[in-house]
């Protein structure tokens, strides 16, 4: 059976950012860039997004159009037998992750139900902390949104490359562009807002230590969905004459333009209100509707900032769930539609543990972790470095002519900095990586 394309290289640019811009961008960052010391994480994350987020993610777009196939068929083509495990991690760990990852995707679900159904009406800060802690620890309401939220990745991905996911990416990433621009207009408006833009883009380097440079390096590579199998996917599906450099070149620049708008939008919004920059995950679900419940009109700017929040994460959902349909699909000869619904919904029932893990089952704990947290933590300290540790040794040393030749299309378009991306690949990600791993298990 021949094998789906991308329809136009706009198209996999689209798709491929979609699955690197998720709740990471816009929940995660600007909380980490509070947390952290502001404009100097900014400098740090910028600076090993290029270095080698960048790198990283020519090797995984590369290893799957090389091999035309599922992360597991990639491994197994390029590396050997004996490296086909490490793709079977990848298709492991997507699947894990959009397991606990459709929870909070559910959570932005609600939150815009609520919005629109008037149920935030009249609400203070301290009810909407109540309001969070009850959906988030309900058995069912979270539950249901979990599942509303895996059946719209379903009805995408289950349309194929060009009809299902391609078409949803040309339709939701301008989408999301259009609604971040409107809402940093209103957050850059708001009185005391430059606040929060100087403590955003101006170094203050007494911040500057390892646990920062790791926090740093930590996001930057994870916000690019590297170490997933997500974009060995995508790539498997990319016309043999594309500039890879230039398509991820393009990938990146999107992901670091909605990461950057996402801090203008909630850091003056922060400080305008004399809010706690440093709130952490609560910044997004309890601080930022009790600033909007402030604002003229802000039952509209609260709608449309968690109509951004879900597009963001179904556009990084479909990509997870095309890694584990793929591998299926593929490995055992079994067809699209029915392969999507049925991982679909064993995905579905896997995360369930994850959502009661934040309410009845939050006394199950496991190293002191709940279900929850548990997971997050394996798949962040564990499964996705080691994925993009063994994409990096691939590309670098067991396999480099074939991927210097996938890189370069045979020669037909040279890439100038194709030695320092070898040894990126063979020295410098994965020491960076590991040290990552290493601050995550042992560090303070």
């Amino acid at each position: 059976m021949q094998r789906e394309h991308w329809g136009s290289r706009v198209g996999f640019i689209l798709a491929a950012a979609g699955s690197a811009v998720g709740l990471g961008n816009i929940w995660k960052f600007p909380y980490l860039v509070g947390a952290e010391g502001g404009g100097v994480f900014l400098v740090v994350y910028v600076g090993f997004l290029i270095a080698i987020g960048f790198c990283v993610m020519i090797a995984e777009i590369a290893l799957g159009r090389h091999a035309q196939a599922n992360p597991f068929g990639a491994f197994k083509r390029v590396g050997g037998k004996r490296w086909s495990i490490f793709g079977l991690l990848a298709v492991l760990t997507a699947f894990t992750i959009l397991s606990f990852y459709s929870i909070v995707g559910g959570w932005t679900i609600a939150y815009v139900v609520k919005t629109i159904t008037g149920g935030f009406s009249g609400y203070s800060g301290a009810e909407f902390e109540s309001h969070f802690g009850e959906l988030v620890t309900s058995p069912i309401e979270p539950i249901v949104y979990h599942a509303a939220f895996m059946a719209f990745g379903v009805l995408i991905v289950i349309n194929g490359i060009t009809s299902g996911i391609e078409r949803a990416a040309k339709i939701m990433m301008p989408l999301l562009f259009i609604l971040l621009a409107l809402l940093v207009v209103r957050s850059l408006t708001l009185d005391g807002a430059m606040a929060g833009v100087r403590y955003f883009l101006v170094p203050d380097w007494s911040h500057l230590d390892a646990d920062m440079v790791a926090a740093a390096l930590g996001q930057a590579f994870f916000s690019l969905s590297l170490g997933m199998g997500a974009l060995i996917t995508y790539g498997s599906y990319l016309g043999e004459k594309e500039s890879i450099p230039n398509a991820a070149g393009w990938v990146v620049c999107l992901d670091l333009l909605v990461a950057v708008l996402a801090g203008f939008l909630i850091l003056p919004a922060v400080f305008a209100f004399n809010m706690d920059p440093a709130a952490g995950p609560g910044l997004t679900f309890i601080t930022l509707p009790a600033i909007f419940a402030e604002l003229p009109f802000g039952i509209v700017v609260q709608l449309c900032f968690f109509l951004l929040l879900f597009v963001a994460a179904i556009t990084s959902a479909i990509s997870l769930l095309q890694v584990v349909v793929s591998f299926v699909g593929e490995e055992f000869n079994v067809c699209r539609q029915w392969t999507t619904v049925w991982v679909g919904v064993a995905i579905f029932l896997f995360g369930v543990p994850s959502s009661l893990a934040l309410g009845v089952w939050g006394d199950v704990t496991f190293y002191d972790m709940n279900i929850f947290d548990l997971l997050g933590y394996i798949t962040d300290t564990f499964f996705l470095p080691i994925g993009a540790i063994a994409t990096c040794l691939v590309a670098g040393w067991v396999s480099y002519d074939k991927f210097a030749a996938e890189v370069t299309n045979e020669g037909q378009r040279p890439f100038a900095y194709l030695t320092a991306w070898k040894w990126m690949c063979r020295v410098a990600a994965p020491i960076g990586i590991l040290w990552v791993m290493y601050e995550a298990i042992f560090g303070a």
